[in-house]
């Protein structure tokens, strides 16, 4: 093991709240979790996705934890089976950007994993999560005679640059309020709980992160969502964001329903 790997691991495994199990011993029954179809654990075959969850650690980390860093040289994958985490990243003025969130079934550091270079972003834990630990050497070993997962988790990291671009695109020549309808709509399309014409996002995201992500002053922010409030588009609650209505919020992003 490559010592930038073990120091990695060694990191991540030493902030957990609590750990239990390695390898087949820690793997915990199919039923434990549901994941979203559209993640890597909730697209592979049961049978593809015991075997992954073979790998590494079972962890546990609380709230507010900070599990990579942006330049560090570590190199450990995260199989995320509960909870939410962020990614976020320093601007060239010193601002802390928000770059992705990822949820329950999805795969994080993969790309410092198949390219062993340097992070490229910080990820902190949104709440409680649960997650497995995984070494370099057998996160590539996995890829290597495993085609089912090498081609899951290929599809994920396409996914994600295609929802990077997506992102560029859809905001050129957008003025604010519209940026961060789009924002709010993607963020409820992905990892929002549908609740009748709506859905309810279980995370805490705050207002300088929707301005980095939708690339507007947190003031403007600001004064959209009381706008979409008052409209009776979005609600806010105890560490929770509830769009109301779907239809409505594609309408203002997209100028369609």
């Amino acid at each position: 093991m490559h010592r930038q790997e073990r120091d990695g691991r060694a990191g991540a495994q030493g902030v957990a709240h609590s750990a239990t199990g390695r390898g087949r011993a820690g793997r915990l029954p199919r039923e434990a979790w549901t994941w979203p179809s559209a993640s890597l654990l909730g697209g592979l075959p049961p049978a593809a996705r015991d075997r992954l969850l073979t790998l590494g650690a079972l962890t546990r980390y609380p709230t507010g934890r900070v599990l990579m860093r942006e330049t560090e040289e570590s190199t450990f994958v995260l199989i995320l089976l509960d909870g939410a985490v962020k990614a976020t990243g320093r601007t060239h003025d010193n601002r802390e950007a928000l770059l992705a969130v990822r949820m329950g079934g999805d795969l994080v550091g993969e790309f410092a994993a198949v390219d062993g270079r340097p992070r490229s972003a910080t990820v902190t834990t949104c709440g409680p999560v649960t997650a497995r630990v995984v070494t370099r050497g057998d996160f590539l070993d996995s890829m290597r005679h495993d085609e089912l997962i090498a081609q899951a988790v290929n599809a994920s990291i396409i996914a994600k640059l295609r929802v990077a671009t997506t992102h560029r695109v859809d905001f050129t020549g957008c003025d604010a309020p519209t940026r961060l309808a789009r924002v709010l709509y993607q963020i409820a399309m992905a990892y929002g709980e549908s609740t009748g014409a709506g859905a309810v996002i279980r995370w805490p995201i705050t207002q300088p992160e929707l301005a980095t992500l939708a690339g507007t002053a947190e003031p403007t922010v600001h004064k959209a969502l009381r706008k979409l409030r008052e409209a009776g588009v979005v609600s806010t609650g105890y560490r929770t964001f509830r769009v109301e209505n779907l239809a409505e919020l594609r309408q203002l992003a997209f100028g369609r329903r």
